[in-house]
């Protein structure tokens, strides 16, 4: 009996070994498959081991595709986004407003003046108090800087988190200090674009400063005045539309009589060009005919002179019906030309020519 309980019970013993092998093989298998994961195309991954980064420089960033890492707690893997537009607004400078009433486009009716504790403001230049908010889209740009500050030869780990603070920290700080270098009414209205562009560059500025990995896409302000002074702003902002719209108008008058008097001038000076063209040239053909006869009429005074004369007679003449010229006699005594001339006798009338 002794010796079939023993066979009985060392049977269960190796049937007991075989089954915890397995098990021990399965979870093995299991551990080993459970530390595969993939890293999304527009992703960035680092193997944390103990807390500890794997890899040096750009090794420890994994790229897309298969990869493997031991299981918690021993690894830890952090993927990073490095393409993902991340957005982050400032918590500065705008009065109390809840999600569900910026979702729904409403807000809460203004107090009768503003409260500090929960009404955010910045001040302007000119020492007035306006509302303003920075939205920035941003996208991390080196996932080492990103995740980790490496500082005093030890790593102090970042989430993403904490990187999205600090850019709105950042955020925070270029809307107090750009609002305190421009005037209320620039940054309202007369300079919109530069107010945000400062800001934008104040933004960009502190995240290199601070090495926060991230790339400064884009930063949208938006402005606005003291609800409790809406009515006032907006009487300033009507008389201020009027009087642009009176310089406007002087300036459209002013081109349109310039335009006028620049017409009008170039008319006339067109004008006067083209008669002192013509005159100019009349002068030039005058002197050149006058060359030309020049040595005529120095070869020969008399004759040229009757020749021209005999030339302009005919001219003079061209409708007479006969021609008589008397030249001058040798000696120099005049011609005598003695005609009789009889009148034309007078057509008899008839019936058809009465």
């Amino acid at each position: 009996m002794q010796d079939a309980g023993s066979q009985a019970l060392a049977e269960a013993l190796r049937s007991s070994f075989v089954i915890v092998k397995i098990a021990m093989a399965t979870l093995v298998v299991v551990i080993f498959a459970a530390g595969f994961f993939t890293v999304g195309p527009q992703e960035k991954a680092v193997i944390l081991r103990f807390g500890k980064p794997q890899g040096d420089g750009q090794k420890m960033l994994l790229g897309a595709g298969l990869h493997w890492s031991l299981p918690y707690p021993i690894d830890e893997v952090i993927r990073i986004p490095i393409t993902e537009i991340q957005k982050v607004s400032s918590t500065v400078g705008w009065y109390l407003t809840t999600p569900e009433q910026e979702l729904a486009g409403t807000e809460a009716p203004a107090g009768p003046s503003l409260n500090p504790q929960i009404d955010g403001y910045v001040v302007t230049a000119d020492r007035n108090i306006i509302h303003t908010r920075a939205t920035v889209s941003y996208h991390i740009d080196d996932p080492r800087t990103a995740i980790f500050n490496f500082a005093g030869g030890t790593n102090q780990i970042f989430n993403l988190a904490g990187v999205s603070n600090a850019v709105q920290n950042a955020a925070n700080e270029a809307l107090i200090l750009t609002a305190a270098r421009f005037n209320v009414d620039d940054i309202l209205t007369r300079d919109i674009a530069g107010f945000q562009d400062a800001v934008s560059q104040r933004v960009s500025e502190l995240a290199e400063r601070e090495h926060l990995g991230v790339a400064i896409d884009q930063v949208q302000v938006q402005s606005v005045a003291p609800r409790q002074l809406k009515d006032v702003f907006a009487m300033v902002t009507t008389a201020r539309q009027n009087r642009d719209k009176l310089i406007n108008d002087a300036l459209s008058e002013q081109n349109r009589i310039a335009s006028q008097a620049g017409a009008a001038a170039a008319s006339i000076t067109n004008a006067a060009e083209s008669a002192r063209t013509r005159y100019v040239t009349a002068i030039e053909s005058d002197a050149t005919a006058f060359n030309e006869l020049l040595p005529k009429y120095t070869g020969n005074p008399n004759l040229f002179a009757q020749l021209e004369l005999a030339k302009a007679m005919t001219q003079i003449l061209t409708n007479v019906q006969d021609k008589i010229f008397l030249p001058q006699r040798a000696d120099g005594k005049p011609r005598e030309l003695r005609l009789q001339l009889n009148r034309e006798p007078p057509q008899p009338k008839s019936a058809a020519n009465p």
